[in-house]
């Protein structure tokens, strides 16, 4: 396993949880992920990794807090309860299908960065920052070390 910080960028609508939401109970499982790609991404979390916490679905969508990986990836609960919106027929016990990690909260930004600021300095970003990119669904995606810094100095400005 690799000791080295990795970043991410962790999607939810406002209206189902929001970086409020993170604050007001400091740790939550991020349930319901039910892509592969994203799954996967799941996967290869640690705990201490960087989260940006983005608000998708919104007036204004865009990144509106930091958190970090609480927890290492284990079974998403809610793939096995029949009454919930992520139940999957298809997972069991002995072969669960989808997984998640513990999210903390760190802080709320001083401001939102929003979607229009972060696709203005896409060349920076570069064409593999899957935000930005057309087509590009994911509600878990990778940063690198350099996007995340520069995608948080624009906090600043």
């Amino acid at each position: 396993m690799s000791t080295r910080k990795r970043h991410w960028l962790m999607k939810s609508e406002p209206t189902d949880f929001s970086i409020d939401d993170l604050q007001r109970v400091d740790v939550e499982p991020w349930t319901g992920v039910r892509n592969y790609q994203a799954r996967n991404f799941m996967r290869q979390m640690q705990v201490g990794d960087g989260v940006l916490f983005y608000h998708s679905n919104t007036e204004v969508p865009g990144i509106y807090g930091i958190a970090e990986v609480a927890s290492l990836p284990y079974p998403d609960p809610t793939q096995f309860r029949k009454k919930s919106k992520y139940f999957d027929e298809k997972a069991t016990q002995e072969q669960p299908r989808w997984d998640l990690v513990d999210v903390k909260f760190v802080r709320k930004l001083r401001r939102g960065i929003a979607l229009d600021e972060i696709r203005a300095h896409s060349e920076a970003l570069g064409e593999e920052f899957a935000l930005i990119r057309k087509g590009s669904r994911l509600s878990v995606l990778p940063v690198t070390a350099a996007q995340w810094k520069l995608l948080l100095s624009l906090e600043e400005s």
